[in-house]
C-alpha cells in the first residue's frame, strides 16, 4: 500500500509541559496549518499572537469537572482514528463535521514530580485524556503523526523542511516513542502505588534514553535513561558513562552529611572525603589532602554552593567534573577558564531509593544502603571512654566506609580522610593500602571496616601507630581474638552489627 507524504492541514495540541511550544507552533501556522487546542494551552498560544481553534468548537460541549473531561468525545477520537484510506470514515467524519487531525501534540501531567506526595495530591496528576489521545494517534500513525515530547519538536520540524509534511517512516518512529512513553507512565504510577507492600518495584523502566559518547571504553557504546533530568550542565565537554558513574557515587556520600562537604572520586571510589563546620575551601583542602596524586582527573562533589575562593583552589587541579547545588558568578569566572570541565547543578539531589544492575541474563534490583549509625552499636574492648572528638570521627569513617568499594577500609581523623583502602581481595591488604596512603598521620585517627576482620593480624598492623578507635560490623568467628588484638594495642572498638558491602 502507498503512504505518500502527509500534509499537516489540522492540528491538536494539548500539553502540560510548554517547552518548545512557541517555535513548533510558529512553523504550523507558516504552513497554513489550523491549530485546535484546549484551556491552559489554547491561552498560551493565543497570548503568542496566533489564532488558535477552541476544542469546544469540535467537541459542541464545554470543558466540565475542573477541565477533567474536555478531550474525551467521539469527535475528538473520530478526527483522529479515521483511516484517509477508508471512505466509510471519511463520510462519517464528514457527516458529524469533525476535522481530521493530522498531527497530535500532547505531553503528560508530571506524575513523576509528586512520587512523594500523598495519594490524593498524585490522583490529580494522573492523566487520562492524554494518554488515550496519544494511543489513538500511535494506532493511527498511517494517518497521524503523534509528538509525545518536547524532545521531538526538533526532528519534526526538520521532517517539514524535508519534506512538507510527514512521511511514513517518521510517523511509525513518533508512533513508537509513544507507545513507550505512556507504557513506562503507567508502570511508574504502578510502582509508586505498590510501594507500600514492598520497598522494590515489581517491574523496571529505564525511561528515555539520552546516548552518551561511549561506555567505559571508546569500543562500546552507551546511553542514560530517565524520565527527566533534575540537573543542568552549565559547561564543559559532553558528559561520558564514567562521568556520571563517578558523578552518582560522589553525590551519595557527599549528602551523607549535614556539615559542608566535599568528596573527591575516580574509578569509582572516594579518594578524599572532608565533612567539616568551616568554610568551603578549606573543607575541599582537607579532601584533597587524602590523596592528591590519586585525585587528578576525578570527580568533585560539594553540598554547598561554590564560592569564589574555593573555585580557585579547585581550578589549580585537573578535575573532570565538579559537581554541586550552586555556583556563584565569581565561581563560574574560575571554571571557565578550563573550557573542558564538565560543571553540573543539581540543586536538590533526589537519589534512588533502589539500585539496579544486570546479571545473569535478567537483572539484579535491591534497595539502596540507607543505613546510619545501627542503635545496637556496642564497645566491646576494655577501652570505651573516648572523645566527642572522636565519636564524631567513627561516625564520619563509618559513612565514608559505605561508599568505598569491598574490602574497604578507612582511617579518618578531625572529619576527613586520611587514608582509604578501596576494593582489595584480602582485608589485610586493604588495611595495609590505606596505612600507605595516610603517611603515618594516625595518631589520634579512627579506622573503619565495611565487614569484619577475619583475623587479629588487621589489628596488629596498627601496633604502635596510636589509632584511637575503630569500628565494624563484628561477626566473625575469631571476634574475641580481633577483641583481644585491640585491648592489647590499647583501641577502643565499636560494633554497629551492621556491614556495608559495596560490590
Amino acid at each position: 500500500m502507498n503512504h505518500p507524504i502527509l500534509p499537516i492541514q489540522h492540528a491538536l495540541i494539548s500539553v502540560f509541559d510548554k517547552t518548545g511550544l512557541e517555535p513548533l507552533c510558529q512553523k504550523l501556522k507558516a504552513q497554513g496549518t489550523q491549530i485546535y487546542s484546549t484551556g491552559g494551552t489554547a491561552k498560551f498560544i493565543s497570548e503568542q499572537g496566533l489564532e488558535v481553534i477552541p476544542v469546544e468548537t469540535v467537541t459542541r460541549f464545554p470543558e466540565m469537572m475542573d477541565g477533567r473531561v474536555k478531550t474525551l468525545h467521539p469527535n475528538i477520537f473520530g478526527g483522529i482514528l479515521a483511516r484517509r484510506s477508508e471512505k466509510e470514515d471519511l463520510a462519517a467524519a464528514e457527516r458529524h463535521q469533525i476535522p481530521l487531525f493530522d498531527l497530535i501534540v500532547v505531553n503528560l501531567y508530571p506524575f513523576w514530580d509528586h512520587l512523594n506526595d500523598t495519594k490524593e495530591v498524585q490522583t490529580k496528576f494522573i492523566d487520562i485524556g492524554g494518554p488515550s489521545m496519544l494511543r489513538a494517534a500511535a494506532k493511527n500513525h498511517a494517518s497521524v503523526v503523534v509528538l509525545s515530547s518536547p524532545t521531538d519538536y526538533e526532528e519534526f520540524i526538520n521532517e517539514l523542511d524535508q519534506h512538507r509534511g510527514t512521511s511514513l517512516r517518521f510517523r511509525e518512529s513518533m508512533a513508537a516513542k509513544t507507545f513507550r512513553r505512556t507504557s513506562e507512565y503507567d508502570l511508574m504510577i504502578a510502582n509508586c502505588w505498590e510501594k507500600s507492600s514492598s520497598e522494590l518495584p515489581n517491574q523496571i523502566s529505564l525511561g528515555e534514553l539520552t546516548p552518551l559518547r561511549y561506555g567505559e571504553n571508546p569500543h562500546q557504546k552507551a546511553a542514560w535513561g530517565a524520565k527527566i533530568q533534575p540537573w543542568k550542565v552549565l559547561q564543559g565537554k559532553e558528559l561520558s558513562y564514567n562521568n556520571l558513574l563517578d558523578a552518582e557515587s560522589a553525590v551519595r556520600l557527599t549528602y551523607e552529611f549535614k556539615e559542608p562537604a566535599i568528596t573527591i572520586v575516580k574509578h569509582n571510589n572516594p579518594c578524599g572525603v572532608a565533612s567539616l563546620e568551616a568554610p568551603l575551601d578549606f573543607v575541599f583542602d582537607k579532601a584533597l589532602n587524602c590523596d592528591a596524586k590519586s585525585a587528578f582527573g576525578g570527580i568533585v562533589s560539594s553540598n554547598r554552593c561554590i564560592d569564589a575562593k574555593t573555585a580557585e583552589a579547585m581550578s589549580k587541579i585537573f578535575f573532570e567534573v565538579v559537581i554541586a547545588p550552586g555556583f556563584s558568578e565569581e565561581a563560574k569566572v574560575f571554571f571557565s577558564q578550563k573550557k573542558n570541565l564538565r560543571l553540573i547543578e543539581w540543586e536538590n539531589p533526589a537519589l534512588g531509593t533502589f539500585e539496579i544492575r544486570p546479571s545473569m541474563g535478567g537483572w539484579l534490583v535491591q534497595t539502596s544502603d540507607n543505613e546510619g549509625m545501627p542503635l545496637e552499636a556496642r564497645w566491646v574492648t576494655q577501652q570505651s571512654q573516648v572523645s566527642s572528638t572522636t565519636q564524631s570521627d567513627l561516625m564520619f569513617a563509618w559513612l565514608v566506609a559505605k561508599h568505598v568499594r569491598s574490602n574497604a577500609i578507612v582511617i579518618a581523623k578531625d572529619g576527613h580522610t586520611v587514608g582509604i583502602g578501596a576494593g582489595q581481595m584480602s582485608r589485610v591488604d586493604a588495611v595495609q593500602l590505606a596505612l600507605e596512603k595516610a603517611k603515618g598521620k594516625t595518631e589520634g585517627a579512627v579506622l573503619a571496616s565495611d565487614a569484619f576482620f577475619p583475623f587479629r593480624d588487621n589489628i596488629d598492623l596498627l601496633k604502635d601507630l596510636r589509632i584511637g578507635a575503630i569500628i565494624q560490623p563484628g561477626g566473625s568467628q575469631r571476634d574475641a581474638e580481633v577483641i583481644e588484638a585491640c585491648n592489647e594495642h590499647g583501641i577502643a572498638m565499636l560494633f554497629t552489627g551492621k556491614r556495608h558491602f559495596k560490590h
